[in-house]
């Protein structure tokens, strides 16, 4: 059998600027892209069940509470399929619609991050909007939206128009998950959950808790549902993890949230861009 070709490090330009692909020296199958300084996506080749981010082992934590089997999965916001090549590991039999605009990003991942090796994916070119709306009815199991421009969130795919479209796509049990980015005082990140809650009736909020306190900028999880969410599971899975994160919903979440307006297209918000320190 041939062995597969090693990835090389380098600076590698792509549809939307350059990227950078470094090796883990920690990990002699672990590979991290960053757009712009900006660590975007962590890979091990040899063990997918492996996530270098915490923000991203929330997201795994969403989806090992749904329940077992596997999972018709749409991810907008591509890099390097972290999450699809975990759900495939944990869960055989799984298929992924990955949605990423940037063709040269996609292009460096198959050459050098095996992309082929993870089945029943499929990638399209294409804004998340759009390729969102082009979607068939209730046609996914968990819907994970992961998409930032640079190191902030595209506010197009933040309104609760955009939110419709989603909940469209999901099944009557569904599960969104939405990795959002705030700092100090959290106004952003509460008037997306808001967005979130005007259209999912149960929501959830994953956080550590000097994230969800407003003390450092870092990365917040939202899951949502029109069912009921696995509030107890993902309480327990989320405080037992690396990242001992907090898990927040109902009334708690609402008190959180209080005064928070839903985001519309058309409304002047800003995404929060991160201080030079958090990636310094």
């Amino acid at each position: 059998m041939a062995r597969e070709k090693e990835p090389l490090p380098g600076r590698y330009p792509v549809t939307f600027g350059e990227v950078e692909l470094m090796r883990d020296l920690d990990r002699p199958d672990g590979w991290m892209l960053s757009v712009d300084g900006v660590p975007q996506s962590y890979v091990d080749l040899a063990d997918p069940s492996y996530l270098e981010f915490s923000y991203v082992q929330l997201i795994a934590a969403v989806a090992d509470c749904l329940p077992p089997g596997p999972l018709d999965a749409v991810h907008v916001g591509g890099g390097a399929c972290t999450v699809p090549r975990y759900l495939s590991a944990g869960r055989p039999g799984s298929r992924h619609i990955v949605v990423e605009p940037d063709e040269g990003l996609v292009q460096l991942v198959r050459d050098q991050l095996r992309l082929k090796s993870v089945p029943r994916l499929k990638v399209r070119i294409a804004d998340g909007r759009a390729a969102t709306a082009a979607l068939p009815d209730r046609s996914a199991d968990l819907f994970v939206l992961d998409a930032f421009t640079g190191a902030t969130m595209p506010i197009d795919l933040a309104t609760a128009e955009y939110m419709a479209q989603v909940a469209r796509v999901l099944r009557p049990a569904g599960t969104l998950v939405v990795n959002v980015a705030d700092g100090r005082g959290l106004a952003f990140a509460k008037r997306v959950i808001a967005t979130v809650g005007e259209v999912f009736g149960h929501v959830a909020l994953l956080g550590e808790p000097g994230i969800l306190r407003g003390r450092r900028f870092g990365n917040l999880v939202i899951a949502a549902s029109a069912a009921e969410l696995p509030t107890g599971p993902l309480t327990r899975k989320a405080a037992g993890g690396l990242t001992q994160a907090r898990c927040m919903w109902g009334e708690d979440l609402a008190k959180f949230i209080a005064g928070a307006r839903p985001i519309h297209d058309g409304d002047a918000v800003l995404s929060p861009v991160p201080p030079p320190a958090v990636f310094g």
